[in-house]
């Protein structure tokens, strides 16, 4: 197994993502435009002024499903590139708005879904995480009155749909990648819930020549979960609305290759200050896996538990026999090679850190 991966990004629309071939790709993780949210609505506009019009005649349902069928070829482009037992994970939020003084809820994960399912992925249950980028305090309406407020949204989704059946691995060198590629017991605990409290949405500001004035993207924790969660090392991951390069980012990180596609020529400099500090924050997350999994091996010793397993890289206790063959290696190197391109290096062996 190769420990240097790449992250490519190119600009572009990723309805057309002909640089991948079909069935190359093990998981998509991203985060589309939301429709009918408005820091979106110029970006929609620019390309429909369909949508638009219908804004201003009051048609909200009409430009909801205009937007949509916008997003609807990247999602068939989607199912295209990905291997069988591949995984796509969407983080999308629905909106609320009023239209002509029409208020309501645009429900932008139903649309997806059912997106999703007409190009042949297989939805899977959700996860939910609270975004409370709002004021706990603040309401939409009346308030106080009965029958004259609305429930605040502070929650997103992340879509997780798979193609076809479960991914195969072939014995040898496939199934001990996948060996050391795995999580721990208690990540596996936590992570694989439905709900995920822990998480908090921020705003980010962007540069004043941006054309949007702040960033939609995701929590960097979150695409390091999905990515761990749902591919092994030195698989392709490809983010189709790449952002600022957080998806690069994780897939530096965690020993993945990665290839992201942005309509703004501008966020460049994000992606790529993101990738150069790859070396840097993964350090910061190794260690903090390692750390927390030690806090758990402690707890749980002092309670009288023991463990049966012992890490055979890492020299610590582990839960399962699952973890016996986890490899957590962090990058060292980030270099950019050719244009709108990065190869990362990551260290061989971490056990000589960590085995007290």
């Amino acid at each position: 197994m190769s420990n240097t991966t790449i992250q490519k990004y190119y600009f572009g629309n990723s309805s057309n993502m002909s640089s991948i071939g079909n069935g190359e790709a093990s998981l998509v993780v991203t985060s589309p435009p939301y429709p009918m949210i408005k820091m979106w609505d110029e970006q929609f506009f620019s390309y429909n002024k369909k949508i638009k019009n219908s804004m201003e005649n009051g048609k909200g349902q009409e430009a909801f499903e205009l937007m949509h069928k916008m997003l609807d070829p990247v999602w068939k482009e989607v199912s295209r590139i990905l291997k069988p037992g591949g995984f796509a994970c969407i983080n999308i939020g629905d909106a609320v708005r009023s239209v002509s003084n029409n208020f309501a809820l645009y429900p932008n994960h139903v649309r997806i879904i059912n997106s999703l399912l007409k190009f042949g992925l297989t939805p899977l249950p959700a996860i939910l995480w609270r975004k409370q980028t709002n004021s706990p305090t603040k309401f939409m309406g009346s308030g106080m009155l009965p029958a004259g407020a609305y429930v605040t949204l502070e929650h997103e989704y992340i879509l997780i749909s798979r193609k076809n059946g479960k991914r195969a691995f072939s014995p040898g060198a496939q199934s001990e990648n996948r060996r050391e590629s795995a999580i721990f017991w208690e990540e596996r605990n936590s992570w694989f819930s439905d709900i995920w409290l822990d998480l908090k949405g921020t705003r980010q500001a962007m540069k004043k020549n941006s054309p949007r004035q702040r960033s939609g993207a995701f929590p960097l924790e979150l695409v390091h979960r999905l990515v761990s969660m749902y591919s092994v090392k030195n698989d392709l991951i490809v983010d189709p609305f790449l952002g600022t390069g957080t998806t690069l980012l994780a897939c530096a990180i965690n020993q993945r290759n990665g290839i992201g596609f942005e309509l703004q020529n501008d966020l460049k400099d994000e992606i790529e200050k993101a990738l150069i500090s790859s070396p840097e924050i993964g350090k910061q997350i190794v260690d903090l896996r390692i750390s927390n999994h030690l806090a758990f091996v402690e707890n749980r010793i002092k309670q009288g538990k023991s463990f049966k397993y012992i890490s055979e890289h890492h020299g610590f206790p582990v839960m399962t026999t699952q973890e016996i063959k986890l490899l957590l290696n962090a990058p060292e190197t980030a270099v950019k090679k050719g244009k709108n391109s990065f190869e990362v290096t990551h260290s061989k062996h971490q056990a000589q850190l960590f085995a007290d």
